[in-house]
């Protein structure tokens, strides 16, 4: 009996640990923190759907700095049509990006490819 209470223990902790670190890692910077800060701040946007795998491989580029990222869901929450903002803005394919100047393109970009359209420096930052 003392050694399943043991066990049991062992396990709760465990769990605990990984959701504490979990929490802790997630709330670190990104190695492009100031990158996708600096794609934002330059009047680019970037338009998806939480479906699109496309969309999903964009995001995977920048890691944790996804989060920074001028992103626009335009699905509705059952992936069956679009959200009035993405219509308005005549949203056709994903991931769709729209630049300061008003260029649009939808495509999957590199790292570089966005810093060029955005006069942003590609940078890792340091942790």
């Amino acid at each position: 009996m003392n050694l399943t209470k043991i066990v049991i223990g062992i396990l709760i902790g465990g769990v605990v640990g990984l959701i504490g670190y979990g929490i802790y890692d997630y709330t670190q910077p990104g190695k492009y923190d100031s990158f996708a800060t600096c794609i934002k701040d330059s009047g680019a946007t970037f338009y998806g759907a939480f479906w699109c795998p496309h969309c999903q491989n964009q995001k995977k580029l920048f890691g944790k700095s996804e989060r920074l990222l001028p992103y626009v869901e335009c699905s509705l929450p059952s992936g069956q049509g679009q959200t009035q903002n993405c219509i308005d803005k005549k949203i056709e394919g994903y991931p769709t990006w729209e630049f300061k100047d008003g260029t649009r393109a939808t495509d999957v970009f590199t790292l570089q490819e966005l810093a060029e359209k955005t006069s942003c420096t590609l940078t890792e930052d340091k942790k």
